[in-house]
């Protein structure tokens, strides 16, 4: 058994040292979105902190479920699972905020649960499959399929998780609140 197994908040798996970053580049930080396990880069996660009070931003899509206060720094949040067109959970204590780094903004990830932290060789990723014209709506923020033994993980491509339009959003909103 992996030893982020046996993790029991989400504290417990940068205590592991992930976030070296450097040595880390074929690390995935992998977490559940309904039934499925999505995969990010491990270099693109700052922390990973319980989920918390969110302010939330009005005039916004329904997935933006608002800020966070981290430390004095304004993060806005998304919920992955409404991102995606999911159907939205009910937070509990297994819920966590994977904070990331996008597009020199940091951006929390309202996640059901961490899964586990993965090494994904590159001659292990293959490009999405095209199946239908559906699919690619949810395909456009997934750059490839990772295998990870007899399962599969999406990788998700960060940048694509929030749009120019809703990027610029947010970011009026965090500079209206300075």
């Amino acid at each position: 058994m992996n030893e982020a197994e046996n993790l029991n908040t989400p504290a417990d798996l940068l205590d592991l040292g992930f976030s070296e970053m450097d040595e880390h580049k074929s690390k995935y930080m992998t977490f559940k979105s309904g039934n499925e396990y999505f995969g990010l880069k491990i270099q693109y996660v700052n922390e990973i902190i319980q989920i918390q009070a969110i302010t939330m931003v009005p005039e916004t899509e329904d997935y933006i479920k608002g800020l966070i206060n981290l430390r004095g720094k304004i993060v806005p949040v998304i919920d992955v699972r409404l991102r995606f067109g999911q159907d939205a959970f009910e937070y509990n204590d297994r819920t966590c905020i994977i904070v990331i780094q996008v597009n020199d903004m940091m951006v929390g990830l309202i996640v059901e649960k961490i899964a586990d932290v993965v090494e994904i060789k590159d001659s292990d990723i293959l490009p999405p499959p095209t199946i239908s014209r559906a699919d690619q709506g949810n395909r456009k923020y997934i750059y490839g399929i990772g295998k990870v033994g007899d399962s599969v993980k999406l990788l998700l491509d960060p940048d694509k998780l929030l749009s120019d339009r809703d990027l610029a959003a947010v970011e009026n909103k965090l500079i209206e609140e300075e």
